[in-house]
């Protein structure tokens, strides 16, 4: 299958600069929606990372990008290659299955990660099994250098810890259960030191581009058709530049308008090498999130402040996505079935957006209630040259009983309806947020997605909470309202009867956790509790 437009090395085109085994690689005339499986596969001959779904849903095509972790080692990173555009390897490290093995004088000397898979007979058709390799080498990696930074023996890998490595790679065999067995014992070999140090010293080489406020990869024409600012004065000013550049993050999304879509823009602007968007920050005013964040990193503030959002943070995306999507760009995208937004919303978020004016030399800011950032289909308020920059979360209204199961403080909830349970995209999204005084609503926030042409706050659903005891009646009463609130459509996700229907059981479903009940649905049962065991 073709991954991209064909690539013929020419200046009017970046040259994309990563480390690749043990060596810094410099490959000219890179045009800026090439993807990284387009590159690999095409201009590099490595094959060995597959093209499956062409829209990051299956693993097939995983491959792990470092880059240093501010602490004097590596972070390391599976994401999909099919998606990826191929500039995002640009000063960071590459590993590809192909990487892994050691040949030697009595064959290939096979990494832990693929003895474990071979041990436990773990690949059947195959196609897959080069991005299962790869998400556990990420975790594997990860591990082994946690060790070595603290002179321990390596943390044992459950089960748990396992499936969500492995949360963006799907097996058309079926074949999970010794895929997860071979997780959980490929510490157990020898292990396979990396070459940090080295890689470390490779990357500060090839990062020296950073050094300047905006990196920027020149056309023929003398027009930067690949932008990557290391600042965010200097992000503002290409973008007042270049208006009609595609702004990119993770590509999560844009991936797709490249892959699917056949679209090719002529000009890209990264803001994943912002170093001030690239941080959250945590005070008594709540979290600032930057716009290149990761889904990943995003996520993990967002639980430390409220623990209850954990099982839907692992389920927003499977770990590539997450470890290359970022929240900005799933809130500045603003698709009606963007998972973040109704979640964004019940907390109470707002959005930064920034410019730069040139009359004034000068940034201009404003703020506003996230869900004001939208006016219709894929469409927002925002000017040609703004920029979304910070996502600012308020922080919990008691956080000693932040997610408590007592009528009192903050109740959080966020529901996600899929067909499938991981990596999906949902039906319908309900995050709601109550303020209770003594069993009374005092306050109500409800986002939704999934019924409207954008993410939509349940204004009427609020007042009906607003200021009446929480009890079964009250949240029958608020569930009526909701399902009466939008005029959500048919489509191939679901209909608009079970989208309504759906939306009054979860509030339903919301009152019964709040009053103590412990199993809802299967995530909250376990095995004993179906089979009526006793411990």
């Amino acid at each position: 299958m073709n991954t991209g437009t064909p690539n013929t090395p020419s200046p009017a085109h970046p040259v994309l600069r990563f480390v690749h085994r043990g060596q810094s690689k410099a490959l000219p005339g890179i045009a800026p929606h090439r993807t990284l499986l387009a590159v690999l596969r095409e201009d590099l001959g490595l094959t060995g990372t597959k093209e499956g779904c062409r829209s990051g849903d299956c693993g097939a095509c995983t491959v792990v990008l470092s880059e240093p972790d501010g602490l004097g080692g590596l972070h390391h990173r599976a994401v999909n290659s099919c998606i990826a555009l191929a500039h995002s390897a640009h000063g960071r490290a590459l590993t590809t299955v192909e990487d892994l093995a050691t040949p030697s004088s009595q064959g290939p000397g096979l990494h832990p990660v693929q003895q474990a898979l071979v041990q436990h007979h773990a690949s059947q058709c195959g196609f897959c099994t080069p991005g299962f390799v790869m998400s556990l080498y990420a975790l594997y990696q990860t591990r082994v250098d946690e060790a070595q930074h603290s002179g321990n023996a390596p943390e044992p890998i459950s089960r748990d810890q396992a499936l969500e490595a492995l949360s963006g790679n799907l097996c058309r065999c079926t074949g999970y259960r010794p895929i997860l067995d071979a997780a959980q014992t490929m510490l157990n070999a020898p292990l396979a030191v990396g070459q940090g140090a080295e890689v470390l010293r490779l990357l500060e080489q090839t990062n020296e581009y950073h050094q300047a406020p905006c990196a920027l990869f020149y056309s023929k024409h003398f027009i930067p058709s690949y932008q990557a600012p290391t600042t965010l004065t200097a992000l503002l000013q290409a973008r007042a530049t270049l208006p009609q550049a595609q702004l990119v993050a993770g590509c999560t999304d844009v991936g797709l308008w490249i892959t699917k879509g056949q679209q090719t823009p002529a000009a890209v602007i990264d803001l994943t090498r912002t170093a001030e968007l690239a941080q959250v920050f945590s005070n008594d005013r709540g979290l600032s999130i930057g716009a290149a964040a990761t889904l990943t990193d995003a996520f993990a503030a967002l639980v430390a402040t409220r623990p209850k959002l954990e099982t839907f943070a692992s389920r927003f995306a499977g770990l590539p996505v997450r470890n290359a999507g970022t929240l900005g760009g799933n809130v500045a995208n603003g698709s009606p079935i963007g998972d973040s937004m109704p979640l964004l919303i019940a907390l109470g978020a707002s959005v930064r957006l920034m410019c730069w004016n040139p009359d004034t030399r000068h940034t201009e800011t404003r703020e506003l209630p996230l869900e004001q950032l939208y006016t219709g289909y894929r469409q927002n308020v925002m000017a040609p040259t703004e920029v979304l920059t910070h996502i600012l979360v308020p922080p919990p209204a008691n956080a000693a009983l932040a997610g408590a199961t007592q009528l009192h403080g903050e109740w959080m909830r966020v529901y996600k309806i899929s067909k499938r349970f991981e990596d999906d995209i949902s039906a319908v999204c309900l995050g709601l947020k109550l303020t209770l005084q003594h069993g009374i609503v005092a306050h109500a926030s409800v986002g939704v997605g999934g019924v409207a042409a954008t993410p939509v706050r349940a204004t009427q659903t609020e007042a009906a909470l607003t200021g009446q005891p929480w009890n079964a009646d009250t949240a029958a009463a608020a569930a009526q309202v909701l399902q009466a609130e939008f005029s959500p459509i048919s489509d191939m996700r679901a209909s608009a009867a079970y989208r309504r229907q759906a939306l009054a059981a979860l509030l339903h479903r919301t009152w019964l956790e709040s009053s103590g009940v412990a199993h809802t649905n299967l995530e909250h049962t376990s095995l004993a509790t179906l089979t009526g065991a006793t411990a």
